[in-house]
């Protein structure tokens, strides 16, 4: 239906709240990108303490977001009571193959720094790391959960409109990998 209006789209999202929560490591996660203006997929994590303290204070880390207006261009961006919204803390790049081809969205996460990569380390995207951390700026020693979305619309994602044209679409997801030290 070329006619569809706010209301007529299902966008869904897995998340492993309460299942499965990290501090720290290698996450890695193998995907292809869907395609089109309207579509808004993200590869995040957000703090488990998000109950108690809320957002932005519970951090947020966005591993990818894709808005399909703007194709081949990925983001990675850090969310904090600094800045968050608007004013996070990220960069974007190019990545001509993002909708043809499965590319790793990664992160490397210490107690220093986080460090954004596509395919490879050395392939960074974005690094944060600001030098002085405190609570505002750095809520990243408090565990966080995955969540893996597909929205269609939305105040990003929708800002240019929906091509109806474009339907059905999908975000593949090859694996979600976390490597931890055991120390």
């Amino acid at each position: 239906d070329d006619n569809q209006v706010a209301g007529s789209y299902t966008s869904t999202r897995i998340n492993t709240k309460g299942k499965k929560e990290f501090t720290y490591g290698r996450m890695e996660i193998r995907a292809k990108l869907p395609s089109g203006k309207g579509i808004w997929p993200a590869i995040w994590m957000l703090g488990a303490n998000i109950g108690t303290v809320d957002w932005p204070a519970c951090g947020e880390i966005d591993i990818l977001e894709y808005v399909g207006y703007e194709p081949n261009t990925i983001h990675s961006t850090i969310h904090t009571i600094s800045g968050s919204g608007v004013n996070g803390n990220g960069s974007s790049k190019k990545l001509t193959t993002a909708e043809e081809e499965f590319h790793i969205y990664g992160v490397i996460w210490t107690e220093k720094e986080i460090v954004f990569f596509t395919d490879s380390p050395q392939n960074v995207t974005h690094t944060y790391a600001p030098p002085t951390k405190n609570d505002s700026n750095w809520p990243f020693y408090n565990p966080q959960y995955f969540i893996i979305n597909l929205a269609v619309g939305g105040n990003w994602g929708g800002a240019q409109g929906i091509d109806n044209s474009i339907f059905p679409q999908t975000l593949e997801i090859d694996y979600v990998r976390v490597y931890q030290s055991l120390e």
